[in-house]
């Protein structure tokens, strides 16, 4: 990719150590609770060494069959252009079987439930990670356990309220700081190992096995717990275009894994050696001198993975704008330098009132436990089938090896997502819910703009024909630049015959802007516009953006120079329609889908302002359109 269009990357070692930051956040924090939740009383296992060595066995083969091989090896390669998660891979699967494919449909339905899934996991990953944190302060003493949650409150309340501020200044510690994090995870690992070396035996996978075949339907529940181990996964995939795919396995193989084994099989010892230890590992593992410390650090940590979950969030709504499946909302650039560096004010308040509403309404990790997982695992399966389809369709790999190679992983996914399927009850309804609202919501929108694109071509007069019956007798034309912004689907813009009709006047230069979102994340600068010349000195000029890209009309007038147009901005007038969406009695969709759609419309970021167009050369004219 060239550097005109993306912005521009450091160099490995930095990238490496800023992935260790900002990818593994969430995985790295998962040490704070993992072990803690699968020996709760909920899941009934006795505290025995078999059990033990059974239990972090499996933790070890997850974190390498799931991570290392599942995303690590195979899921990075499947790359959107440079470009990772789950938006992007279903882009690139609708691509490879084609908007024709019978599997087009089912294909968006997937990826975009999976997209609304993450919503789910963004709101519980930071409750999960800060009240984990927090809690270590019950092991210093019990005195403390009914300030955890109002603790978790003000620290989650302080860190969404700076987040109109960005991490430019703050984000260069994030990585650091996590690698500091990591080493803590060793150390504290190998000292623990130290006292109970016998727990080394778990990295044999027989221990696993016989742990799921002595325990049957009893491993199958605990596997709801052990999954624990791998939330975040997503993120490392999700990230790749910011880091690129080598300084993330560096990271994960050079410093991550590590640290999670070791620091794993230190809690397994520590539990071998002391039983009372089971109430929270992770603080016991150094000794009462330790928690306070512990708790900051782990504070700090939590703070970091749950900042990479929210700007996670931001990142994928605005793809999700720009893909036309949700509604324009407002966008603020935090940082000059960094692109992706943005706040979505609407986004940014509702998560936080969301997470404040699963911290207070569960109240505790083991409880946000039941709650954790079920978005996750249903977002590796998907991404799973996605990845399917990109190998066979795009890549043109053999079928048989398709299927062996994600029939695997896809027989894993199942077993750990049925497993928390069984939580649904007691907690897993929570993300749930989120994500069936986020799913509804990108659907509606998606099928409202199609409906509203369908009416615009049933009235559309042909452009063409327009302009050729126009200049039989042309009207009146006056200086300057008149820029008409319609849709593909328009034809003859509705504020051009409102200006004719009106003022009886066409400027001296008419320019019909056009502009097409595509599935790719990123145009470069010399594929961005594309000049038509309709004669009479009227032109259509088509705009092209991926959905990484950052609409800005001026921006690409200035590029349109290179193509024969050139624009004095003060000499140019841009008229817009403002769509004004009505009912019609033939309902397409149910009328509460019509009025939720109708909801969004208007609340909706005007075009001018989304596109960067200054507002004192802006014309507005407004138009019905039924749906």
């Amino acid at each position: 990719m060239s550097s005109q269009f993306q912005p521009t990357k450091s160099s490995t070692p930095a990238l490496t150590i800023a992935a260790v930051g900002i990818v593994y956040g969430d995985i790295g924090t998962s040490p704070l609770y993992t072990m803690q939740t699968i020996f709760s009383k909920e899941y009934g296992l006795d505290l025995t060494n078999a059990n033990i060595l059974g239990v972090v066995s499996l933790i070890m083969w997850g974190l390498f069959i799931v991570v290392a091989l599942k995303y690590v090896t195979l899921i990075l390669r499947a790359d959107n252009r440079g470009e990772g998660g789950i938006i992007a891979l279903m882009a690139l699967a609708l691509e490879s079987v084609g908007k024709k494919s019978r599997w087009s449909y089912a294909l968006l339905l997937l990826g975009l439930f999976g997209a609304a899934l993450f919503y789910g996991d963004g709101v519980i990953t930071p409750a999960m990670s800060v009240i984990s944190a927090i809690e270590g302060l019950n092991v210093a003493t019990p005195s403390f356990s009914t300030y955890v949650v109002p603790i978790t409150v003000v620290v989650l309340i302080t860190l969404y309220s700076f987040q109109h501020k960005g991490t430019a200044g703050i984000g260069k510690w994030f990585g650091p700081i996590m690698v500091l994090w990591f080493i803590a995870l060793a150390v504290m690992g190998v000292l623990n190992i130290l006292k109970a070396p016998i727990i080394l035996i778990a990295l044999n996978p027989f221990h696993a096995f016989a742990f799921l075949m002595h325990h049957g339907w009893l491993a199958f529940v605990a596997l709801g717990a052990v999954v624990l181990a791998f939330t975040g996964a997503e993120a490392l995939y999700a990230d790749m275009g910011h880091f690129g795919r080598k300084p993330i396995r560096l990271a994960w193989f050079g410093i991550v894994f590590p640290a999670l084994m070791l620091n794993y099989l230190g809690q397994g010892g520590l539990l071998m050696t002391n039983a009372a230890a089971v109430e929270n590992p992770f603080y016991y593992q150094l000794g009462a001198w330790s928690i306070y410390p512990l708790v900051a650090l782990s504070t700090v940590a939590a703070v970091i993975a749950s900042q990479a979950t929210i700007s996670g969030t931001y990142s994928m709504t605005k793809e999700a704008i720009s893909l036309g499946l949700l509604p324009r909302l407002s966008i603020i650039h935090t940082s000059v330098k960094e692109i992706g560096q943005i706040y979505m004010p609407m986004v940014n308040w509702i998560q936080l009132a969301a997470v404040l509403g699963a911290v207070v309404g569960f109240g505790s990790s083991a409880n946000l436990a039941a709650a954790y997982g079920i978005a996750v695992t249903a977002t590796m399966l998907i991404t799973t089938v996605l990845t399917f389809f990109v190998i066979r369709q795009a890549w043109k790999y053999n079928i048989v090896l398709c299927v062996a190679a994600t029939g695997f992983f896809f027989i894993i996914d199942t077993a750990f997502f049925s497993a928390n399927a069984l939580k649904i009850m007691h907690g897993g309804w929570f993300p749930l819910v989120l994500g069936s609202i986020m799913f509804t919501v990108m659907l509606t929108w998606h099928k409202g703009r199609e409906l509203v694109f369908q009416n615009l071509r049933v009235h559309a007069i042909p452009l063409k024909d327009f302009l050729a019956s126009l200049f039989i007798a042309p009207p009146h034309r006056v200086g300057g630049t008149a820029i008409f912004l319609r849709s593909a689907s328009e034809g003859v813009p509705h504020a051009l015959l409102h200006n004719l009709s009106h003022n009886k006047i066409l400027h001296e230069r008419v320019i019909f802007l056009t502009v097409y979102n595509q599935e790719i994340p990123w145009v470069p600068f010399n594929e961005r516009v594309r000049v038509i010349a309709l004669g009479n000195e009227c032109y259509q000029l088509d705009v092209f953006y991926g959905f990484k890209n950052e609409p800005d009309i001026p921006q690409a007038l200035e590029l349109a120079e290179a193509k024969g147009l050139k624009f004095e901005i003060m000499e140019t007038s841009f008229f817009v329609t403002r769509q004004t969406i009505v009912s019609r009695p033939q309902h397409e969709m149910s009328a509460w889908r019509e009025w939720l759609f109708v909801i969004m419309s208007r609340t909706a970021r005007d075009a001018a302002d989304y596109y960067h167009i200054p507002s004192n050369r802006v014309i507005e004219v407004g138009s019905q359109v039924e749906i």
